[in-house]
């Protein structure tokens, strides 16, 4: 039987985390769920190990300071590979991708080798955003989408589950992106290395409760990292064209 992990990055996330971890195992029990707590000063961490000493289906992963999304995920990522799963969950913890699309994720999984929640792919599926966020989101998928020539409606997307072995394909130790730039990176990985994407309708929600995270750099980085993905793109074609000119 496969083996599942949910991989839910938190900071300040204490008005949300008992009630998404008892959502998580209600919707699919067999998952289990891996908290990446960046010592948060809210005593999330705190709460988690309670959580985990309770049922041995939750495990916690502390960091010492807040690292950034991208750098949580890619610890978590190493911890999935280490410990055999088979496939693996991006999730937020404030209830934006909601627990009950999880087994539709585990059914898509046996189909393709990255299963993305796709907010665009049928239209716009989002609730409680302000216009300006909205817009934001959509125009930033556009951007990416034709720099990149991404197949991907929604390359923001943070609700996601990876084969392991496309997280086995990418040099976890070169992703050094964030937030929206992180999940456009693997996206582009993913396809540039060959895997099948499908993205999966789903309603995405504005969270509950906490504190968004967004903040002015995460969207500059996410404005200048198709430009490198793109430099990359050309300087290893060129670079391949080289050394087929000298055989």
């Amino acid at each position: 039987m496969s083996k599942y992990l949910v991989i839910v990055p938190t900071y300040n996330e204490i008005q949300n985390i008992e009630k998404l971890v008892k959502s998580v195992l209600n919707a699919a029990p067999e998952l289990d769920i891996l908290i990446v707590d960046d010592n948060s000063p809210d005593g999330t961490g705190q709460m988690a190990d309670k959580f985990s000493l309770e049922n041995p289906r939750i495990r916690v992963l502390h960091r010492e300071k807040k690292l950034g999304l991208g750098s949580a995920y890619v610890s978590g990522f190493k911890y999935a590979l280490s410990k055999g799963y088979d496939f693996v969950f991006e999730m937020d913890a404030d209830f934006s991708h909601n627990p009950e699309s999880l087994p539709a994720f585990m059914a898509k999984s046996l189909e393709a080798d990255l299963v993305i929640g796709s907010r665009y792919i049928n239209g716009i599926s989002v609730v409680n955003w302000p216009l300006n966020r909205l817009l934001l989101s959509i125009l930033a998928s556009l951007y990416v989408r034709l720099l990149l020539w991404l197949p991907i409606r929604d390359t923001t997307s943070g609700f996601k589950c990876f084969n392991t072995g496309v997280l086995r394909a990418i040099d976890l130790d070169k992703i050094k992106s964030d937030g929206y730039a992180f999940q456009i990176e693997m996206n582009y990985r993913a396809y540039r290395s060959g895997f099948k994407i499908y993205e999966l309708p789903i309603i995405f929600i504005d969270r509950h409760s906490g504190t968004s995270k967004m903040s002015s750099h995460i969207i500059f980085e996410a404005l200048l990292l198709p430009w490198h993905l793109r430099m990359e793109y050309f300087i290893d074609y060129l670079q391949k064209k080289a050394g087929k000119g000298k055989k």
